[in-house]
């Protein structure tokens, strides 16, 4: 009789044990696979120690740092073009390219940016994505490294890549231009491995980490055309803007630079370098147009025809 209730107790003691045990095992904390690899989160940014370096522009290359002239009404009826696209959607982050190299999408991306910070109460952004053949930081007279190459490559951090000018002003023909609004972005080094730069998704990550902090972003791309890198840089952006060179850019041309980005939004085309722009009708779809003093075409009027 012993022998039976010692081994009724020694049931009811293993049974307890074993209920201790499988409570413990429910109070301790589940912890998923891969948990620990998570990204960190980037330093926030701060606009209050962003480098400053003494531009030289080139002021042939700005039309619109001077007080007046045909170029700074044409890009502030581009201007109003652009406003008037964030009133039908969401609209911060430009995209600029064209279809084959040597059309102006440079000189238009540099000065809708200027065009931008003329009002003061914008914070704007440029930034030089084309890592083929940068040249804003040429246009600017600003430093070319380090910039989106080393960002992209994760060989440095956002603070590190951000600049602005020195002085703050820049000048032509005697007058003075205030710009403290505007913040730059070089190309940085590039190199044989800028494809695989573009489309590794970091650029997605930076304007989404500066977003917050200007109102504008402009990003000046390769020609879609001749480099995949312009449609991968396409994600990180709201919309597009092409340019077309007059009497340069067939029509097969701008039909398939707008097909190249039939993924995104595009807001129309820029015609630029346009001697005698017509009045009643213009070439491709959603074109702007308007003299520069130098002979280029630039902005003006948009297409009525869709």
């Amino acid at each position: 009789m012993s022998r039976i209730y010692d081994a009724l107790q020694r049931a009811d003691l293993e049974r307890k044990e074993a209920q201790e045990m499988e409570a413990t095992k429910v109070a301790e904390p589940f912890v998923a696979p891969g948990a620990g690899e998570l990204t960190p989160v980037e330093d926030e940014v701060n606009l209050d120690t962003i480098a400053l370096h003494p531009w030289n522009p080139s002021l042939s290359s700005l039309p619109t740092l001077g007080d007046r002239g045909e170029s700074i009404e044409q890009f502030r009826g581009l201007r109003s073009q652009i406003y008037q696209f964030r009133d039908q959607g969401p609209l911060k982050t430009i995209l600029v390219s064209s279809g084959m190299p040597a059309e102006g999408k440079t000189f238009v991306a540099a000065n809708l940016a200027l065009s931008l910070a003329r009002n003061e109460n914008n914070r704007i952004l440029l930034i030089d994505a084309d890592l083929r053949g940068p040249s804003l930081h040429s246009i600017l007279g600003a430093p070319k490294t380090p910039g989106v190459t080393e960002y992209l490559a994760e060989e440095a951090e956002i603070q590190d890549i951000l600049q602005r000018n020195q002085n703050r002003r820049m000048v032509q023909a005697g007058s003075v231009r205030n710009i403290p609004n505007l913040t730059f972005i070089p190309a940085g080094a590039g190199g044989d491995n800028s494809s695989e730069l573009a489309a590794n998704h970091r650029m997605e990550k930076l304007v989404a980490a500066l977003a917050p902090h200007f109102d504008w972003i402009l990003i000046d791309t390769p020609p879609a055309l001749a480099f995949a890198d312009a449609i991968d840089l396409a994600r990180a952006a709201d919309a597009v803007l092409l340019v077309a060179r007059g009497a340069t850019t067939t029509y097969d041309v701008a039909q398939r630079a707008q097909a190249a980005f039939s993924n995104s939004r595009i807001l129309g085309f820029v015609l630029n370098a346009v001697k005698n722009a017509p009045r009643n009708a213009s070439y491709y779809y959603g074109y702007y147009y308007g003299e520069h003093e130098s002979g280029s075409k630039t902005s003006g009027r948009k297409d009525k025809r869709r």
